[in-house]
């Protein structure tokens, strides 16, 4: 709400604003992910439902918040849809083209009033042109009769009726809530569209008051009206229906038809007429909304989604960031009282550790609650990608099928949010460089229809997204001559699994022409950049003619983790649990050196000790790995054992981020607070094993004997 001079609220209708676009948003999605899935066949009727729907939703939303604009091409998408739906006119696979297109005018539309980014009207036009040629050529056919879907649309054709061949008369009566002003509706736009949808000078509206309240009482944002239209016109009264949707509940709205008329309904005459709230016996009367809107609780009514439920609400993701914030702020709350509460007496203080301990239980549940607020499936990221593949298959001229697999797996927002465009990277690559075209997968003996996936999972603490492909598969020898060219350190004696990463450094492309797809070096270096920023790894494997996948490993969440407390000389570390094998006190016979680096033989395998002493120049006595621990970790297959003075215990952390409030320290992903108010970093083990390999330390080398 807003004041205005004279000291009284008005309606802010920014905040309605945001509803509306989100809501349009949500809308197109649905629109474009209903005519991906048509895959050029015919619609059932379910679905043509589904798509007028979003296109009746988006148009009556507009003209209600005034962004007259956006009813250009919806109105007339409309129509077509609704032709299609009654099978006044046949479909065909061109049709999904162009309404693809319109959703893309209708979406930069939504951008210019949202972001207030430019709006290409030359477009606007254009999609309006098509869609109304296409209506012209239906009609024409139905005339007719004849099957002509290849005709030339280029002449101008007739315009046909869709309506009965002559005007009647309606008389409604509108009774809305209270409460409608408050909401943002607005009656004008009401009354514009009946108008519109009235004959030349036969439309008239008058308002009752109903209740008359005292002038103590008087609010102008509750209405107290009710509101009597009358209109001579050639539509049907579904259409008149559907100019009440958003704002009309059944008991709100009546309707019945008159003798029609050819002079204009006056005033005189409406009040002549018989009451509409009490129309007589003989009277067709309709009431309320669409006959398939009438339940409210039905899955798509009055435009909603399928897939909504009523008890959904929408939340701005700044509050939940918010709440996450607190309730991580209450657990180190709850970790200073339970470290002080430690150094009391059990016995004499039994009442208090029982008080504490329930308050540490309550407090995971309430953090594992808020977190799951965070967390949304990965299909609103996967469903960007089957018109991606369809347009790109049509550009490089491969027939392309996509798969997804664990779209409802859940990661945070986030992270969704960061993960889009790696993968849209990895998506063109598999198109472009991994995919044969038709020709070449029949010569093959392949399925003509190359094959991508996008595959979601969760591994313990962390979430694996899949990108893989039936192709080719990675050319080693093109990868190597490519690097040699570019100057990249390589040679024909590296295993495969050293020869796959060569494709993330900057520039790297071994496609032989710069196309509009790729070519151009940037790409995958971009990928492996994004993805280690939010903390994942990417992994590669590749069969030669079996294809290739790309794994991507994330974390569940980037706000709160499990981990190892450990200490190193004064400080202490957490080490995140997701990566912990196991911890062990080595004994000397376990202890030697290969190829001048310092080793542990655990069951056979040979793990290279990592000194965090010496990788963060900390002060400790305890330099001998036999007086100390050493925690085994593994990182996609590549294991290491840290080597720590002791070990502290397991505990749950929230992440802060010591960039922000600090600088970068290599070697940590983070910080956090502890129970004692210290500060301790989160260790980051891709980047301890990079700082190792440049160290190289020997250390204790008096501790060790040389491998046999």
């Amino acid at each position: 709400m807003t004041t205005t001079q004279d000291g009284k609220e008005a309606i802010d209708l920014k905040r309605f604003n945001l509803v509306f676009f989100e809501e349009c948003a949500e809308h197109l999605a649905e629109m474009e992910q209903i005519l991906i899935s048509l895959a050029d066949q015919q619609p059932d009727h379910e679905q043509l439902n589904a798509i007028f729907r979003a296109a009746h939703s988006i148009k009556g939303g507009a003209g209600i918040f005034g962004f007259d604009d956006m009813t250009i091409v919806t109105h007339v998408m409309e129509s077509l849809l609704d032709r299609l739906r009654k099978d006044e006119m046949p479909f065909n696979a061109a049709m999904i083209d162009l309404f693809l297109e319109a959703g893309d005018v209708i979406s930069m539309q939504l951008a210019g009033h949202r972001e207030g980014t430019e709006v290409r009207q030359a477009a606007v036009a254009e999609v309006k042109a098509k869609l109304e040629l296409l209506i012209d050529a239906g009609s024409l056919r139905e005339e007719t009769g004849c099957e002509r879907a290849q005709a030339p649309l280029s002449r101008d054709l007739p315009e046909q009726e869709e309506q009965p061949a002559s005007p009647r008369t309606y008389e409604l009566v509108f009774t809305p809530e209270q409460d409608i002003f408050r909401r943002g509706i607005r009656l004008e736009s009401i009354l514009s569209e009946l108008s519109e949808l009235a004959m030349p000078g036969a439309f008239a509206s008058r308002a009752v008051i109903t209740e008359m309240p005292s002038l103590e009482g008087f609010d102008p944002e509750t209405c107290i009206t009710q509101w009597h239209f009358t209109l001579s016109t050639m539509a049907t009264p579904d259409q008149i229906m559907e100019v009440f949707m958003f704002v009309a509940d059944e008991e709100q709205l009546a309707i019945r038809e008159l003798p029609w008329q050819q002079e204009t309904p006056t005033a005189a005459q409406q009040e002549s007429s018989a009451s509409v709230g009490a129309p007589r016996p003989a009277e067709a009367v309709i009431t309320g909304r669409r006959a398939y809107d009438r339940d409210e609780m039905a899955p798509g009514a009055f435009g909603r989604r399928q897939s909504e439920t009523d008890s959904s609400i929408r939340v701005n993701v700044t509050k939940v960031d918010q709440l996450v914030n607190q309730v991580g702020e209450l657990l180190i709350t709850q970790a200073m009282l339970a470290q002080v509460a430690g150094f009391l007496d059990p016995v004499h203080h039994e009442t208090l550790h029982k008080c504490v301990a329930q308050l540490e239980r309550n407090s995971r549940d309430l953090q594992g609650s808020v977190m799951s607020i965070r967390l949304v499936p990965v299909s609103i990221v996967f469903s960007r990608f089957p018109r991606m593949v369809r347009e790109l298959a049509g550009k490089l001229g491969k027939s392309v099928e996509l798969k997804t697999v664990g779209e409802t797996t859940e990661l945070d927002k986030s992270l969704i949010e960061k993960i889009a465009d790696p993968l849209s990277h990895l998506v063109r690559n598999a198109m472009d460089h991994g995919l044969e075209t038709t020709a070449e997968r029949v010569a093959l003996g392949k399925n003509p229809t190359g094959t991508i996936q996008l595959k979601a999972s969760q591994v313990g603490g962390r979430i694996v997204i899949e990108v893989s492909e039936d192709g080719a598969g990675l050319n080693r020898k093109k990868i190597l001559a490519k690097a040699a060219e570019v100057g990249i350190a390589c040679s024909e004696s590296m295993s495969d699994e050293d020869v796959w990463p060569l494709i993330f450094a900057p520039g790297f492309s071994t496609a032989e022409a710069v196309t509009e797809v790729s070519g151009r070096g940037v790409g995958m270096d971009v990928v492996l950049k994004n993805v280690q920023s939010i903390g994942g790894r990417v992994h590669i494997a590749s069969e030669a003619g079996r294809g290739a996948c790309v794994s991507i490993s994330l974390p569940l969440t980037l706000a709160i983790l499990n981990g190892l407390s450990v200490a190193v000389g004064d400080e202490k570390f957490i080490i995140p649990l997701n990566s912990i094998i196991e911890s062990l006190q080595p004994k000397p016979e376990q202890l030697m050196s290969v190829r001048g680096r310092q080793v542990v033989a655990v069951r056979g395998d040979y793990l290279p000790i990592l000194w965090l002493h010496q990788l963060f120049n900390i002060e400790t006595e305890v330099q001998d790995p036999t007086r100390g621990i050493l925690v085994l970790v593994d990182l996609d297959g590549e294991k290491a054992a840290l080597m720590v003075d002791g070990l502290l215990g397991e505990q749950q952390v929230v992440v802060k981020s010591i960039e922000t409030n600090y600088r970068k320290v290599e070697g940590s992903a983070g910080a956090t607070i502890l129970g004692d108010g210290r500060v301790a970093l989160i260790l980051d083990v891709t980047e301890l094993f990079m700082m190792q390999k440049r160290l190289q330390p020997e250390p204790g080398k008096d501790q060790t004997k040389e491998a046999a």
